[in-house]
């Protein structure tokens, strides 16, 4: 079997190398990126210090499409979203893309539907759980 063939995202098969890692979220990488960048400030002891550019876009990009920004609300997100025993993948794609419809979440992540994992049920509860999050925010 090929290495393209052992990898395929619409069946959660992602070859060995991702088979520990843990995804994030967008948020979370944000909120990750805003501590490191306190560090490099309080570090350097100038407030002016110029970080990497690739760090400061990191940062741009992640903050730009995350979905949450309060703390609370990221940590709430991963506690909910872990409730329904989710692959890492589905977690994150989940939370970076907030999908509003059940079949919007299932088009976007097969694999939600597949063998009978999640009804249509559980997923609108879901996606529900994650407006209200988004609403308090």
């Amino acid at each position: 079997m090929s290495k393209n063939e052992d990898e395929d995202a619409s069946e959660l098969k992602f070859g060995e190398d991702f088979e520990k890692a843990k995804c994030l979220m967008n948020c979370e990488v944000a909120l990750l990126l805003e501590h490191k960048l306190e560090q490099f400030k309080q570090m350097s002891g100038d407030s002016n210090n110029h970080t990497p550019q690739v760090f400061e876009k990191s940062l741009q990009y992640v903050k730009r499409f995350s979905r949450f920004s309060n703390q609370d609300a990221v940590k709430q997100v991963r506690e909910v979203l872990s409730r329904y025993q989710l692959a890492e993948y589905e977690l994150a794609v989940l939370g970076n893309l907030c999908p509003e419809t059940v079949e919007e979440a299932i088009s976007v992540i097969p694999t939600l539907k597949a063998k009978g994992r999640l009804d249509a049920d559980a997923i609108e509860k879901l996606l529900n759980d994650l407006l209200m999050i988004k609403k308090f925010e």
